[in-house]
């Protein structure tokens, strides 16, 4: 059945210049999927150009844009909150004595912590010279 399939195969007349045109076909194929490559390589580059130039635009407004505006907010922190110079005194002596009571508080909290890390320290040290002396007395 084979040898039929091939007999007639052999059988059919090849048109004139089938081979030229079908290696010129695949030459084309193959130049249009390289050139289809290079436009996706290109493609990338390109976006990252466009991508890092806008962030450099950014960049610059935003930095131009802070350097203006850090003037009124220079002047804003040097004004003074109170016109009262008694006033000012009474309200920072408050701030510090409140500072002062919370800082004793948190004073207070890390002794207890420290004694209680001291007790800790000392009964594990008992341990391990009970542990120490066990290992000497038994071998």
């Amino acid at each position: 059945m084979d040898e039929l399939d091939y007999k007639a195969l052999e059988q059919i007349p090849i048109p004139e210049g089938l081979e030229e045109r079908l290696s010129a076909k695949i030459d084309e194929w193959e130049k249009e999927e390289k050139q289809q490559k290079a436009q996706r390589r290109t493609l990338l580059p390109r976006a990252l150009r466009y991508t890092a130039v806008a962030a450099s635009i950014a960049l610059v407004f935003g930095v131009g844009y802070h350097l203006l505006n850090q003037d009124k907010y220079m002047n804003l922190a040097e004004q003074d909150t109170f016109q009262d110079p008694l006033q000012a005194k009474q309200e920072a002596e408050r701030a510090l004595t409140l500072l002062a009571v919370n800082l004793n508080k948190g004073m207070g909290h890390l002794e207890k912590a420290k004694a209680l890390s001291d007790k800790t320290e000392k009964t594990i040290n008992e341990q391990l010279n009970v542990l120490k002396q066990y290992e000497t007395d038994n071998y």
